[in-house]
């Protein structure tokens, strides 16, 4: 385990670019005065590198979609439509309901958006990345306006983003290497830097180049302390914000450098903290009171797993982005349970977003399908809702304290009321 500590300050300037657009409204966005050039091509590089390993996963790249254009309705779209066809689940025979629920989706104001997750506060507004445009942006479904800001020294790779008890927002700059904490109600930063790796050069032997830590993912305990995935350094860390000190837990036997690539991240109830690699399908389990980390891989095949919740329960769900699969695992007897969420006669593969319900309710996103799906675990019924607009290809979820059901679109955020 290693030990670091810094933290920068960054409180709102004048003529800090901050832009209020309302839903749909477009508008070219201006060149961050603190990007050079040079500088932007490299994340762009990184940032599409980063897309072309989902594209693989998926293996017929449904994720080209999202470098397609989005449609630009100045209001959002509401429909009201029935489930699609029944599945079934991996270990055993799986009934569907058939429902209806009502759509709204709301286009973002500019395209080549790249939302990769979603929160949502205790008001109901909608926060993320935009990685594509290099904003921390925020939606008010009241208003219908969206709002944009440049993060301090942002490099176009802003992934994981939470929403603290207190109401302030932390997020990870995977390309910036730091974890990001912002205060809505003051406009004001304080960016906690990782250590850059070095690492040998493969096109200039003798020579070595710098990679920054990659924090992908993150979540927070009950104590307040922030735990993140470590996309390069292939490790997990935790950033205590009292004292601004962190610790890093590296998951191999030996010193690695992007072969792990440990992604989502969650804590369950007793503080433990459990996370994903996106290179093999192990599930990670550290204990932060010894640092000790065990882990634990589900039978059959080699299925990558992604996003990864726990209930109130400490049961563990975790995303197969590849396979279409969702896995459930119960600490208390090593157990893994798996479901096929894609519906039949649809492409497998593509699930991504993960989101539980205080009801106990599984939601996911499912890619391939258009669809956002449900699975009530005490029923092992799935019920599939088929996004409207097709080619949307959902992969953001997150769920309001109303109930309501938020997820990301190609250039567009949408709402779910079931």
């Amino acid at each position: 385990m290693r030990e670091t500590k810094s933290s920068t300050q960054h409180a709102p300037e004048q003529g800090e670019q901050e832009r209020l657009l309302k839903g749909g409204q477009a508008e070219r966005p201006p060149l961050p005065h603190a990007a050079q050039p040079s500088l932007q091509r490299m994340s762009r590089r990184l940032r599409d590198a980063w897309f072309m390993v989902l594209v693989l996963l998926l293996g017929l790249g449904t994720l080209l979609a999202l470098s397609s254009a989005g449609s630009w309705l100045l209001r959002p779209t509401t429909v009201t439509r029935p489930s699609a066809s029944p599945t079934s689940s991996a270990s055993s025979p799986t009934p569907t309901a058939s429902p209806t629920a009502t759509f709204r989706e709301y286009p973002l104001p500019q395209a080549n958006s790249q939302v990769m997750r979603l929160a949502v506060d205790q008001q109901g507004r909608v926060w993320f990345g935009e990685m594509g445009l290099n904003y921390l942006a925020v939606f008010d479904p009241h208003t219908q306006i969206f709002r944009q800001m440049v993060p301090p020294h942002g490099r176009y790779g802003m992934m994981g983003i939470q929403v603290a008890p207190d109401g302030t927002i932390w997020f990870a700059e995977q390309y910036a290497n730091y974890i990001g904490h912002y205060f809505p109600t003051t406009g004001r930063y304080q960016i906690y830097p990782l250590p850059t790796l070095t690492i040998p050069d493969p096109s200039h032997p003798g020579k070595t180049i710098a990679l920054p830590s990659g924090p992908n993912d993150l979540a927070l305990d009950a104590h307040g302390n922030v735990w993140f995935t470590e996309l390069n350094a292939d490790a997990v860390g935790r950033l205590d914000p009292r004292t601004g000190l962190m610790q890093h837990y590296p998951l191999g036997t030996k010193r690695s450098v992007q072969e792990l690539l440990p992604y989502g991240i969650t804590v369950d109830p007793e503080g433990i903290v459990w996370f994903t690699e996106a290179s093999n399908d192990r599930l990670g389990r550290l204990d932060p009171a010894t640092g000790s980390i065990r882990f634990f891989t589900p039978p059959g095949p080699i299925m990558p797993l992604m996003e990864v919740a726990s209930d109130p329960h400490g049961t563990i769900w975790a995303t197969s982005f590849s396979s279409g699969m969702l896995f459930r695992f119960d600490p208390r007897t090593n157990r893994f349970t798996r479901y096929s969420a894609a519906p039949p006669g649809t492409q497998v593969g593509g699930l991504y977003g993960l989101a539980l319900s205080p009801a106990g309710d599984v939601w996911v996103t499912i890619l391939s399908a258009n669809t956002i799906a449900r699975l009530n675990p005490a029923t092992r019924y799935f019920t599939y809702y088929q996004i409207p607009t097709q080619g949307s290809s959902p992969l953001a979820l997150a769920i309001g304290p109303d109930g309501t059901i938020w997820f990301s679109e190609v250039n567009k955020i949408g709402m779910l009321q079931p």
